[in-house]
């Protein structure tokens, strides 16, 4: 069995970004992994070690230095990878639907049984394209998901909902997405990290693969407002005087 792993390249979460009217500025910002696609990869990896699938290939779409996420996933335990070439934005013109056609594209030159990928990226946080994925290939999906079994071809996933937690089960091919608590990815060790840089890259150039349509504008980017800071009240009267008096909560 074959697993597509989609991977996106975004601003290290740590990093206090700087925002500009056009969008985030890239310019000497430390870029890494999304988390969620992280966990997708660690979730493949598993699988492989439990001999459910035989391989897995990871794939990105971006400028020349999305190299670096792929080779973070071989140095996980991605076998192969693929990157489709763009010199667009991959935060602003590369859009959900824009990446489910091409992967969509990738997975009916290639075979794949199952795509994983993290439910969203942390940079536009769309939540769609696994969606959007499923859609267009007509094959079964189940969300957020927090446990992955795979048993004769059937996968059962535990997904996150806002009433709990719900069961569900669907014969592969299919499309998983993968939530904060499915796993805890690992360490990518240096003998991994050097075995990496020899393992297959592919290049594919994306307009051979389709071409963006730019279907959502983006009109203005703006930092969120400075919150004031927290004050230290005398005693219980005073900070109800301050919420009815200031605060207008009552």
């Amino acid at each position: 069995m074959k697993v597509l792993v989609a991977v996106k390249r975004v601003v290290d979460s740590g990093i206090k970004v700087r925002v500009k009217p056009d969008g985030i500025d890239l310019q000497g910002v430390k870029m890494t992994i999304n988390p969620f696609c992280e966990i997708a990869v660690e979730e493949a990896v598993r699988l492989k070690e439990k001999k459910l699938i035989a391989e897995i290939v990871a794939v990105t779409i971006g400028p020349k230095q999305g190299a670096e996420s792929l080779r973070h996933a071989l140095a996980l335990g991605a076998d192969k990878a693929i990157h489709v070439t763009t010199e667009a934005r991959i935060d602003q013109a590369v859009q959900p639907l824009d990446v489910a056609n091409i992967l969509a594209k990738l997975v009916e030159r290639d075979n794949y049984n199952l795509v994983l990928m993290g439910k969203q990226s942390i940079d536009d946080d769309f939540n769609q394209t696994g969606q959007m994925l499923a859609g267009l290939l007509d094959w079964p999906q189940a969300t957020f998901a927090s446990n992955i079994q795979i048993t004769d071809g059937i996968a059962q996933v535990i997904r996150e909902i806002d009433g709990g937690l719900q069961t569900v089960k669907f014969k592969l091919p299919g499309v998983i997405t993968c939530d904060l608590r499915l796993n805890q990815p690992r360490f990518a060790s240096v003998p991994n990290i050097m075995k990496a840089k020899s393992k297959p890259l592919e290049t594919i150039p994306l307009d051979k693969l389709g071409k963006l349509h730019n279907s959502i504008q983006i009109t203005k980017t703006e930092a969120p407002a400075i919150r004031k800071g927290g004050a230290i009240v005398e005693n219980v009267d005073v900070l109800i005087q301050k919420l009815r008096n200031e605060a207008k909560l009552f």
